[in-house]
């Protein structure tokens, strides 16, 4: 098995704070989703996490108008320059502060960014500005008094309007002018959240956190702005016949008298005050003001605005509130067009496509991102991550869907392709423990706090039993048999295991023997097995066959607290991660240990903050908290009180590879050491308290001994887990619950040159020689030695229809393995949907009674997913072409009826507008077939 796993992508969360972005087309919405940035295509409907990763939350974002250059900044004033051609870092740059606001100028040249009471102007690289250093400053502005907040540039991107908590406005201009310095707006008191230039002209809208919104008219036209270096426009030319002495300074001339100078300087005051008219000096004028969180203080007095959005063309002004209520405003009036409340937290941003029909609301709280359409009043997307740490994951038989449990008490279903969650179940009330899915995949079982296990059905998604005990039982695990009738879960506070029928619901067997609380439980993979493994914190595991032999089980005895168990996919063996930090692998029938891993080192451990040991001395007491076999059953992956990922090889007892999730330092135990900058002469200056007046106000110290959620008002940093991991069935994808959300990994191997059973003559001009030879039998061989996919791919699609049936039954065994997976990655990509299908239903038909099952069941299930999921396509567009046909038809019924006396008119007479009635039928029928056109090439 390769173990080249690249970041693939990041589910289960949205949102965490910053500013939201459309994409300049209107398609997509970029978000920041801590120290990474994720891309929601709305019209294809999948989410992409970009491949860079900031050691810090990113906060502040802005695309350039061509859509290729994004510029991220994260919380300690890091910015990226990011490609998103190449989604890499092209250029980095350390403002050393704190950033507000980054924003680019309509034009492109340039970009804006507020760092405390200053504003940088920088030259944006690209073709636009001809500048390819990245950072080059230009301007800097410092009119402000205090923190500056929001910033919009004017449309032509000679202006820059800078909102601040000094409760004014400054106007900044890039060049020059002769009738323009910098002007000041004021009127509000309270801090500006937002300033809003309109289309054409340099009107200016500013709303303050308090809700008062003033409008501001400019006073000159764009056209009359005059730069410095420009004459005025009256001032008169010289004429070629005048003599110098007509441009003689009246004031200096030798020869005047009193009265002649007296007006000579007359003469010159009045061109100057004409001058001064024909130069009309820039100002604006306060049109009117507005208190717009007047109707939201009627249901909350403590509502205050925190996010506010415009959209030029048409005048759609939208605002958002602390108790979660926007309100859809049109300028200038301030006509009210929509108010609605998504949640009871605060809208932390705002934005607007290019069209101004759907607006995107994050709200960092909740890690909720919605993007509304306000005109149809319906959600074209709606997401929330759990708000509380994500506790378990499980893959689906066929590797389509994650289900994930989270400590908010709901259980999320993930798509894997989109990165979308399809569906949610809330029925919980407290924690959930572990998820698992049925072997059949039609349902899905949880186990709480509760005292509750649920079964959901996956078809119709509801909750259709709840499994309960004989008394009140906190379930820390649960477990589903291979054939899907059974249920089993351990109790955490009595120390017992409870047996339910999935078809009855009833409580058959009540297993007690452990004396400790039941961490795990498993269930033998295979269907000929009903073996049943727990593990206990009273140093045990036990080995059950409750189905048919009821309580009796074997104890084997472990060095330490069973924490986790897994099984491998053959059934034979299962693997036990205990207190100590060690895993321990024991054969099932035999109950012998048969390999030992000693991980404690390989897990390592980070420093928090607030920690008084080191992190070598904090290792000690560190473990494996979840474990996972591979697909092939060769490998374990395990993970737990860490930022590491630990692959191991089980028979070499070595570990392969060490993945480390994260680097965000806005996380804690990141670090093995506290940066020195932190540490003074009385010691880490994390432990010493900063609060505000208010008592209890920006506490930044753990209650003592609180491990999972801290539930008092604390401004914490969360520490860096791995909660849980899972290995995909299909054996590319492995899934990991984290602090950061659902981290997504899979194998790149287009990059790895990995040949197989490698010969001097195989190369890629001899198999293309073969190809033309129509060798292809040796040429598929040779393809598949080498095993480069573009050459296997040019190979296959190179035989004939007719030829595939003899060319699969000349293959030896060992072949066919690798052309099945072969055939399963390209029929889930390749548009040749019928010749690859052609390709597996001779591979199965001639091979399938001598395929060993258990020993190809990763490519199985491959094969069943890239079925699957191109049903699902083929299944999506058959729809559509069915109801446009049914459209149609009905269509030309309609058309065609002639004793309906509103339709009784020849079909050759001319309508009202001048058409026909079979003019306006084939104009109907070719707008459908060019959207269906559209659709199905999108």
């Amino acid at each position: 098995m390769k173990f080249n796993y690249k970041f693939q992508n990041l589910l289960g969360t949205v949102y965490r704070k910053g500013a939201l972005l459309f994409s300049p087309d209107g398609n997509s919405v970029i978000s920041p989703v801590g120290n990474r940035i994720t891309i929601f295509d709305l019209k294809s409907n999948k989410s992409t996490t970009l491949p860079i990763e900031s050691r810090y939350n990113y906060e502040a974002l802005d695309l350039s108008p061509n859509g290729c250059t994004l510029i991220a900044v994260n919380e300690e004033g890091e910015a990226h320059m990011i490609s998103l051609v190449s989604q890499t870092v092209i250029h980095k740059y350390r403002f050393k502060r704190k950033v507000r606001c980054v924003k680019f100028s309509p034009d492109g040249k340039h970009f804006a960014v507020c760092k405390e009471n200053n504003v940088f102007v920088f030259r944006a690289p690209g073709p636009y500005s001809g500048e390819y250093n990245a950072f080059v400053m230009e301007r800097v502005f410092h009119g402000a008094y205090d923190e500056t907040t929001c910033l919009d540039w004017s449309f032509d991107s000679k202006i820059l309007a800078v909102g601040s908590k000094d409760m004014a406005t400054k106007l900044y201009p890039l060049e020059k002018y002769e009738n323009f310095r910098i002007c000041s707006l004021g009127n509000h008191t309270e801090g500006i959240v937002g300033c809003f230039f309109e289309e054409n002209n340099y009107d200016i809208t500013t709303i303050s956190r308090n809700g008062q919104t003033c409008i501001w008219e400019c006073s000159i036209e764009p056209k009359d702005l005059v730069p410095l270096d420009v004459a005025p426009l009256n001032k008169k030319k010289r004429n070629s016949s005048e003599s110098d002495e007509d441009n003689v300074d009246a004031t200096k001339a030798p020869e005047r008298t009193e009265e002649e100078l007296t007006k000579a300087l007359s003469e010159m005051d009045v061109n100057s005050q004409e001058n001064d008219k024909a130069i009309n000096k820039l100002f604006y004028k306060r049109l009117a003001r507005h208190y717009l969180a007047d109707d939201v203080r009627k249901e909350n007095r403590d509502a205050i605005l925190t996010a506010a959005g415009y959209h030029k063309k048409s005048k759609i002004f939208v605002t958002g509130y602390s108790n979660g209520a926007f309100f859809i405003h049109e300028l200038p009036d301030m006509n009210l067009i929509h108010s609605l409340s998504i949640s009871e937290q605060k809208i932390s941003s705002i934005a607007l496509n290019n069209t101004g029909d759907w607006i995107a609301l994050g709200c960092s709280g909740l890690g909720q991102l919605l993007v509304w359409e306000w005109q149809s009043e319906t959600y074209v997307m709606k997401q929330q991550g759990h708000s509380n740490n994500m506790s378990c994951i499980s893959y689906s038989s066929d590797g389509q869907l994650l289900a994930s449990g989270g400590e908010d008490g709901k259980v999320k279903l993930w798509n894997i392709h989109s990165g979308f969650c399809f569906v949610t179940f809330s029925e919980h009330t407290n924690a959930v423990t572990a998820v698992t899915f049925s072997g059949n995949k039609k349902f899905l079982v949880s186990s709480s706090l509760d005292s509750t296990v649920r079964a959901f059905d996956l078809i119709r998604y509801r909750n259709f039993r709840t499994f309960t005990s004989t008394r009140p039982v906190q379930f820390s695990c649960v477990a589903v048999d291979s054939s899907g009738e059974f249920i089993a879960a351990g109790g955490q506070d009595i120390f017992e295991i409870y047996l339910w029928s999935v078809k009855t619901g009833r409580l058959l067997e009540i297993l007690a023997g452990h004396e400790g609380p039941v961490s795990s439980v498993v269930f033998s993979p295979t269907l000929a097995s009903t073996v049943m493994v727990s593990a206990s914190w009273d140093k045990t595991i036990k080995i059950w066959d409750a189905i048919e032999k009821g309580s009796s089980h074997e104890t084997v005895e472990l060095t330490s607290d069973g924490i986790c168990v897994g099984f491998k996919p053959d059934g034979q063996e299962v693997a036990v991660a205990t207190l100590n930090g060690h895993i321990s692998i024991f054969n099932v029938k035999t109950s012998d240990q048969v390999a030992f891993i000693e991980g404690r080192n390989d897990l390592g451990s980070g420093r928090s903050e607030t920690d008084l040991i080191t992190a070598k001395k904090s290792l000690e007491s560190k473990c494996f908290t979840s474990l996972c076999y591979s697909a092939d059953g060769e490998s374990l992956i395990a993970g737990g009180q860490s930022k590491n990922v630990c692959i191991y090889n089980v028979k070499e007892a070595l570990i392969i590879k060490r993945f480390e999730i994260t680097q965000n330092r806005s996380l804690d135990a990141v670090d093995d050491f506290i940066n020195r900058r932190k540490l003074t002469e009385f010691d880490n200056i994390a432990l010493i308290e900063e609060r505000e007046e208010r008592e209890g106000g920006n506490v930044a110290i753990k209650l003592p001994g609180v491990r999972k959620g801290d539930m008092s008002a604390r401004t914490i940093k969360p520490e860096v887990r791995v909660f849980s991991l899972q290995f995909s069935p299909t054996g590319q994808t492995w899934a990991a619950a984290t602090t950061e959300g659902l981290l997504l990994y899979g194998l790149n191997n287009a990059y790895i040159f990995d040949p197989w059973e490698l010969q001097i003559g195989i190369t890629p001009t001899a198999i293309r020689q073969s190809i033309k030879d129509e060798d292809y039998s040796n040429a598929l061989m040779m393809s598949l030695k080498l095993n480069e996919s573009k050459l296997i791919q040019e190979v296959i699609e190179s035989v004939p229809v007719k030829n595939i049936g003899l060319l699969v039954r000349d293959l030896e065994e060992k072949y066919i393995q690798r052309l099945l997976i072969v055939v399963a990655t390209f029929l889930e990509n390749s548009r040749h949907l019928e010749y690859y299908l052609c390709w597996t239903q001779h591979i199965l038909t001639l091979h399938g009674p001598k395929i060993n099952a258990q020993k190809m069941l990763p490519t199985l299930l491959a094969l069943e997913k890239s079925l699957v999921r191109r049903n699902e396509q083929i299944s999506k567009i058959c729809d559509f072409n069915k109801y446009t046909l049914q459209y149609v038809a009905n269509l030309g019924e309609t058309f065609s009826k002639k004793d309906d006396p509103k339709l009784e008119m020849d079909e050759d007479s001319d309508s009202e507008d001048g058409t026909t009635f079979q003019q306006n039928w084939e104009e109907e029928i070719e707008h459908i077939f060019w959207v269906q056109l559209l659709s199905q090439s999108n």
